[in-house]
C-alpha cells in the first residue's frame, strides 16, 4: 500500500488536517459516504487507483478525504466522488 498521496489538505474537526487522495474503496453497497480505513487503499496517482480497481470484486476507484478519527475512535475516509462506475 502506498503512503498517503495528497491532493489538497482540509481542516475537518478540531483543527485536524485530512487530505484528499486517490484510492480504491471496497464498497459492498454504493450508497455509503464514509468508509473505515481497512476498506480503503490509498494510491499515489489517479492512474494507479484506476489500475487497481476491480468492480467485479466491489473495489472502486475514488477520491476520498482522510483519514480522520470518528467519535468512536475509528479511522475513516470520506467519499468525495467515485472515479469509476458504481452500480
Amino acid at each position: 500500500m502506498a503512503t498517503y498521496s495528497h491532493i489538497d489538505p482540509k481542516i475537518v474537526a478540531d483543527g485536524v488536517i485530512a487530505r484528499e487522495c486517490y484510492a480504491v474503496v471496497y464498497a459492498p453497497k454504493a450508497n455509503r459516504k464514509r468508509f473505515p480505513a481497512n476498506c480503503v487503499e490509498v494510491f499515489d496517482t489517479l492512474d494507479a487507483a484506476y489500475e487497481a480497481a476491480d468492480p467485479g470484486a466491489r473495489r472502486f476507484a475514488a477520491e476520498v478525504i482522510g483519514p480522520s478519527r470518528s467519535s468512536e475512535g475509528q479511522q475513516l475516509f470520506y467519499l468525495v466522488r467515485w472515479l469509476s462506475a458504481v452500480d
